[in-house]
C-alpha cells in the first residue's frame, strides 16, 4: 500500500516516513505555491532518505486567503492550519491517493486538524489520514531523531525548509517587508534533515 506523506524536509515529517516504512510504500509530497524553489531542497532530502518525492502545486488563492487570515489575526496559527487543511484536501482529491500522513506531534498547535476536520476529509474524499507522531511528545521525537537522522537546526529565518510557513513568509516579505515578518511570527527553531544515520 502506498502512503503520501506531506514532507517539508524537516525532522517531524522525515521521522513519520521512517516510522511507517515497514508498513507502507512511502511517497513524500511537498506542497508548493511556486513562490520559492524550496521544493528542490525537499527533493534532495527525500533522495538522501531513499524515498520517492513529488511536488503538489496548491492554488494561489489558498495562500492569499491565509495571508488575509494572518493579517487579520496578527499571528500565524489559523493561517497555517488553514493551508494545512487545504493541502490535505488537495492531495486527497487525487483518486490514486488512499492514505495521507504528516508529521503532526502530540503537542503541536500548528499545523493541526481538528477531529471533525479529519472525519470530514476522510468521509468526503475517501482517504485515511494518519499522524504517526500523534502519541509522541517533543522529547521522545528528539530522542528518535538523534538516533536515526542527521539534522541541522537554527532560527526559522536561517534554516532552509519547504513548509507552508516559508512561502507565507515570502509573500509577507514581498508585500510588507522583513520587519512585518518579525512582528507576526514568533521566533522558533526549525530543523532540516541532511540524511539518515548509518546504524551499526
Amino acid at each position: 500500500m502506498r502512503i503520501s506523506v506531506l514532507f517539508s524536509g524537516g525532522k517531524d515529517s522525515s521521522l513519520s516516513a521512517l516510522l511507517m516504512e515497514p508498513f507502507f510504500e512511502i511517497e513524500l509530497v511537498t506542497c508548493s505555491f511556486g513562490l520559492l524553489p524550496n521544493c528542490e531542497l525537499a527533493a534532495k532530502t527525500a533522495k538522501e532518505l531513499g524515498f520517492p518525492h513529488k511536488v503538489l502545486s496548491l492554488e494561489r488563492e489558498i495562500l492569499e486567503n491565509a495571508y488575509e487570515k494572518l493579517m487579520k489575526d496578527g499571528f500565524p496559527k489559523s493561517a497555517i492550519n488553514y493551508i494545512h487543511e487545504k493541502a490535505i484536501e488537495t492531495l486527497a482529491s487525487d483518486s490514486e491517493v488512499k492514505f495521507i500522513a504528516d508529521g503532526t506531534r502530540r503537542d503541536d498547535r500548528v499545523p493541526v486538524l481538528s477531529i471533525s476536520q479529519i472525519r470530514s476529509i476522510e468521509d468526503r474524499l475517501g482517504v485515511q489520514y494518519i499522524c504517526p507522531l500523534k502519541g509522541y511528545g517533543r522529547k521522545a521525537v528528539s530522542i528518535l531523531v538523534d538516533r536515526y537522522l542527521r539534522i541541522e537546526e537554527g532560527p526559522s529565518e536561517s534554516i532552509p525548509k519547504a513548509d507552508y510557513e516559508t512561502e507565507l513568509r515570502e509573500l509577507i516579505r514581498q508585500r510588507d517587508g522583513e520587519e512585518k515578518i518579525k512582528e507576526l511570527f514568533p521566533a522558533h527553531i526549525q530543523s532540516h534533515v541532511l540524511t539518515r544515520k548509518k546504524l551499526p
